[in-house]
């Protein structure tokens, strides 16, 4: 979905919003330097196996409901989604304690971050910023983006929709915002679609 190189993935990165994700655990494991933040990691391992053991099937439930707003392609199902979700948290479970240890979740989250000015290569945000426009007003996802290209060289979000499968109201406000500040701003079309219509992402750097 941000359409990762191999030189990219050798870069300092910091996924923000994470949340209970493998990312993290599987780009260490290969050797990747890699920093998650998100205020769940306030909690212990327990604490948050037992948050998503109590949301599951809620989560399953309204995946069923709203099954036509997804393209079922290389996932084929919501059952096989339903597994290889749950496969993600336990790998991120069981790297959790020893991650946390070594500073690769911390709990922070935005728009303002524990970090140092320049302290990574590429700032992530994936399904939060634009998703959940409903909820958060345009200032914070400005204040959020701006926050992000302070820690880090480079910003990419994805997707560009909306909860409900439309374009974020917000998108033309940040992309005019940023813009006008002199930052370069493009979209670029990415391989991965499973929101139908969600195959964007967008790109902020300085120019």
């Amino acid at each position: 979905m941000f359409n990762l190189t191999k030189e990219d993935l050798g870069r300092r990165i910091l996924g923000c919003g994470d949340g209970p994700a493998a990312f993290n655990a599987t780009l260490t494991k290969c050797g990747g330097r890699i920093v998650s933040v998100d205020p769940i990691y306030s909690f212990d391992t327990s604490q948050i196996r037992s948050r998503i053991a109590g949301t599951y099937e809620t989560v399953m439930a309204q995946m069923h409901k709203n099954q036509d707003d997804y393209v079922w392609k290389d996932i084929p199902s919501v059952e096989h989604l339903g597994k290889i979700r749950m496969s993600a948290m336990e790998d991120f479970l069981a790297d959790f304690g020893t991650g946390k240890q070594d500073g690769r979740y911390v709990t922070g989250e935005l728009p303002s971050l524990p970090f140092e000015s320049g302290q990574f290569d590429i700032a992530l945000s994936s399904h939060f910023l634009f998703l959940y426009s409903a909820h958060l007003s345009a200032e914070f996802h400005i204040q959020a983006i701006q926050e992000m290209l302070r820690v880090a060289r480079e910003v990419r979000i994805f997707p560009l929709l909306a909860l409900d499968g439309a374009s974020s109201p917000y998108f033309n406000a940040v992309k005019e915002y940023f813009s006008t500040m002199r930052f370069s701003v493009d979209t670029m079309r990415v391989a991965y679609e499973f929101q139908r219509g969600g195959n964007e992402m967008l790109i902020i750097k300085p120019v």
